[in-house]
């Protein structure tokens, strides 16, 4: 049932992806800034009270319909599966800001690109230049495929799975929702949920840079994985750009020198010598996006491959 689920909710979403401002996601949104108003007094045992009522909101009656859906019919179970995925998925939620981006630079024209990336990331790209458009680029999608899919089939492949993805889903919003904000930045509110979601997206995170790794060049990604991922002040970012940004051939970050965790004593090295164009790979470019395209359905399709084998598996056993 977890295959079939995982299958059609694809199927339907290349037919008619999710749009960014659907009614559950509007939903969550209005509960998140309610329960923010409601408890936050600046203490981050205010930020963890919130996170669970929310959390609870959602996951509880997403389960208590899954058990009853089980005890009517299997049927019943696989529609709520299906409706489930479909709305945790973001495969293809933000595309068209990739696609844009992809062929706004293939067109030459990079005003446009900087326009479209400056939407999709919320961030000031005046003056970027082509590599360092590409970069932000491949960096934005390698993350968020991960966090839109293969974070989501994780948990959906845990017991009680559909409750699972949706508190996946919920944790990774809230961890930006309350502290990506002007409002929220460095507050203590928003600590909680950016602790717990470490935890939660802990083995997912691992499980997707290994997957860019074998359908990618895997000595790169392994080797910059070990040697670069600490370039990145978030560890779990760091660990999927690294391994993708090896898989692809492709150098991504920009040193971050005082997150390097050095073997050493770092005040008895000179970072300045430091070689930090020693990561494999080459600068990215438009070509890059071409590529990451190729490496996160690649990935996909390792997923649903080992999904299909295990269910093989389970089938033989019983």
């Amino acid at each position: 049932m977890t295959f079939i689920s995982i299958l059609c909710a694809l199927l339907i979403e290349q037919l008619k992806p999710l749009r960014v401002d659907n009614p559950v996601y509007l939903l969550i949104q209005n509960l998140a800034a309610k329960i923010e108003g409601w408890c936050n007094a600046g203490k981050e045992s205010d930020g963890r009270m919130g996170w669970w009522i929310l959390v609870a909101l959602l996951t509880v009656p997403t389960a208590l319909i899954y058990w009853i859906c089980v005890r009517i019919n299997p049927i019943a179970a696989l529609v709520w599966n299906v409706l489930i995925v479909y709305m945790t998925l973001g495969f293809r939620r933000y595309s068209h800001y990739f696609t844009s981006i992809q062929q706004a630079l293939s067109a030459g024209d990079e005003a446009a690109a900087r326009v479209f990336l400056a939407e999709w990331t919320n961030m000031d790209t005046t003056g970027m230049d082509v590599s360092e458009i590409s970069r932000l680029t491949v960096e934005r999608a390698l993350v968020g495929s991960h966090r839109n899919v293969f974070g989501v089939f994780f948990w959906f492949l845990m017991p009680v799975g559909p409750a699972c993805a949706v508190m996946y889903r919920v944790a990774e919003f809230l961890s930006r929702e309350w502290n990506e904000p002007e409002h929220m930045q460095n507050e203590a509110f928003g600590a909680y949920a950016n602790k717990i979601f470490f935890y939660i997206d802990w083995i997912p995170a691992r499980l997707t840079a290994v997957a860019f790794a074998v359908v990618g060049n895997f000595e790169d990604a392994v080797y910059s994985w070990r040697n670069y991922a600490d370039r990145w002040p978030n560890e779990l970012i760091g660990i999927i750009l690294s391994a993708g940004g090896g898989a692809l051939g492709v150098r991504l970050g920009e040193p971050e020198t005082k997150a390097l965790r050095l073997s050493v004593d770092a005040s008895a090295v000179d970072v300045d010598s430091l070689d930090l164009e020693s990561q494999p790979g080459v600068e990215a470019s438009p070509r890059s996006l071409q590529s990451v395209v190729g490496l996160v359905w690649r990935a996909l399709l390792l997923w649903m491959l080992l999904l299909l084998l295990l269910v093989f598996f389970r089938m033989a056993v019983m």
